[in-house]
């Protein structure tokens, strides 16, 4: 067997696991596909399903399983944190505003990196905060590319409306002004996924006195580009 790491089950739960890969296979085409003796990939391809790497379609046969999504989803929530700190400590330096990046979890966003302004009036919004998902321009982002009935739902009290998201969607960015926590501006854009998902939201905030009440028209170029390197570390690694 090729490429063998000397551990021979692994080696052989591997070749199933890219048998797989083209897509769904009887146990007779995995057999044709690895070379495994017909008791050996059938006990490998159902100890694999009992771990959710494998699982079965309607027709019985053979897919690739729901985990390894989720161990691709968690790698590239890595490749994102381990990309972030550097790229919003440039939109930092860039704008002379506070970075932050922002993640949705059910009803909130919650803050998972930052680069604050090291002096003067500043917007701190500390790593692990929740926020809601009614106000602010990151919230507008998370919520603006969502599923029709998602985003429906998630406009029910929020201080933006459907317009408002049609146009971040039309410019790629997002800006609020005292929508938040008064006296607060922000502007931000949308991360992506492999998939061209959304992922996470890239903001910069300030106060009003620095940013203006039309704060897109000084950060929104640099925070888009921000966000589309943190898009390219994810994808690159996919």
């Amino acid at each position: 067997m090729d490429n063998s790491s000397g551990v021979g089950v692994l080696d052989k739960a591997a070749v199933v696991l890219s048998a797989l890969e083209a897509g769904p296979t009887t146990l007779a085409g995995l057999v044709t596909a690895t070379g495994l003796a017909r008791p050996t990939a059938h006990r490998l391809a159902v100890a694999l399903e009992h771990h959710r790497l494998v699982s079965r379609d309607m027709q019985g046969r053979f897919i690739l399983g729901p985990r390894l999504q989720e161990l691709a989803s968690a790698a590239g929530e890595d490749r994102l944190l381990a990309a972030a700190g550097p790229v919003l400590a440039a939109l930092r330096d860039h704008t002379g505003e506070s970075a932050q990046l922002y993640r949705r979890q059910g009803d909130l966003r919650v803050c998972v990196a930052a680069a604050e302004r090291m002096s003067g009036l500043r917007d701190t919004v500390p790593i692990g905060s929740a926020l809601p998902m009614t106000a602010g321009s990151a919230a507008q982002i998370l919520l603006a590319w969502e599923e029709p009935d998602r985003l429906h739902r998630g406009l029910q009290g929020a201080r933006f409306t459907a317009t408002t998201l049609a146009g971040v969607r039309r410019r790629g960015w997002s800006q609020s002004v005292a929508e938040r926590e008064q006296g607060v501006a922000s502007v931000s854009a949308p991360v992506r996924g492999p998939n061209n998902r959304v992922i996470a939201a890239v903001s910069v905030s300030g106060p009003i006195e620095r940013l203006t009440r039309q704060p897109g028209r000084l950060h929104a170029q640099s925070v888009v580009e921000a966000a589309a390197r943190l898009s390219e570390a994810v994808k690159r690694g996919s």
